[in-house]
């Protein structure tokens, strides 16, 4: 984006985990000027506020952020409010930017889109190849309907409306609920807890033998700037880090992180979600981009953001 005219990029979601990576990384470029709206001035829910708004605001690109989230427990709960509320926001952004005449929009896409049993690393061509994770599908399915929107879109209107995958995003910023965090934020919150009382022992969901890939949020939103400026092709982009791990694995990492020296029980009676999810990420690589923040780094980063942000207490019960 650097060297370019200056441009109005508008961040949907700029108060969460991407969008708020995304905000720190393009507040630096001094030929970006920002437009981010707060929940209370723009329901992204909302078809004809978007539509005002972005025809008010008249940016020159778009990256949308923005959407409901959480980890397995939280898509199992809420079905209807993953689905539902995904594909509204994806239709009235990209359907308002279309109208207001945004020349690039940048859409993400979730790795749990590719079938639950995919070949490892997952490449774009295996998308909608077999069955997903039951307990995803409804997410899956709103976010494959944001990448098909763009997708459409481009093709009809000749625009560039684009989509990325990223492989499991962490960072600064995100969920630490227990009810809706994602699982290395869970777990953090997590095990700092069973730290802090001095628990012996704690339970963790799942037998531990999944394998995720993760990706720091930094390194996603430097991501963002390279596909904005450089990514032209109408298929769906994979960024993915090259750090991956199982559930164990990832646990072990995080405990020493916080000090945790009890003992980590599983719970195999509860869901893993896929058994494994790693991105065939070769494109970003051909375009320049590689990431810059080891797995170890990024989780050291994320626990001193909690401790300087977070103070709610939880107990060491399973999650």
């Amino acid at each position: 984006i650097q060297g370019a005219v200056l441009m109005r990029l508008y961040i949907a979601g700029h108060t969460g985990l991407v969008g708020s990576a995304c905000v720190d990384y393009f507040s630096r470029l001094s030929d970006v000027v920002l437009l981010t709206a707060p929940r209370s001035e723009l329901d992204l829910t909302d078809t004809q506020a978007v539509h005002r708004w972005l025809a008010s605001e008249r940016p020159d690109a778009v990256i949308l952020a923005a959407g409901r989230v959480g980890g397995i427990a939280a898509n199992i709960r809420s079905p209807a409010e993953f689905i539902y509320e995904n594909v509204l926001i994806e239709a009235n952004v990209i359907h308002g930017a279309w109208k207001a005449g945004v020349a690039r929009l940048l859409n993400f896409g979730s790795s749990c889109m590719y079938p639950k049993q995919c070949p490892q690393p997952m490449r774009v061509e295996r998308l909608m190849t077999g069955p997903v994770e039951p307990t995803s599908e409804p997410y899956a399915v709103a976010k494959w309907a944001g990448v098909s929107l763009c997708a459409s879109y481009s093709r009809q209107h000749k625009v560039r409306f684009i989509s990325a995958i990223p492989a499991t995003v962490y960072g600064p910023r995100d969920s630490f609920d227990p009810e809706s965090a994602h699982v290395l934020s869970a777990l953090i919150r997590k095990l700092h807890a069973a730290r802090q009382q001095r628990c012996q022992e704690v339970t963790l969901w799942g037998s531990g033998r999944a394998r995720r890939e993760f990706l720091y949020a930094d390194d996603l939103a430097s991501a963002c700037a390279v596909l904005l400026q450089r990514y032209e092709a109408a298929a769906p982009v994979n960024i993915g880090s090259g750090a991956s791990c199982t559930g164990r694995e990832l646990a072990s990492l995080v405990a020493d992180v916080v000090g945790f020296e009890g003992q980590i029980r599983w719970d195999a009676t509860r869901p893993d979600g896929a058994p494994e999810k790693r991105l065939h990420s070769d494109v970003m690589r051909l375009l320049g981009w590689s990431p810059q923040v080891t797995l170890r780094d990024g989780v050291e980063r994320t626990y001193r953001w909690f401790l300087e942000h977070e103070t709610k207490e939880v107990s060491c019960a399973s999650s």
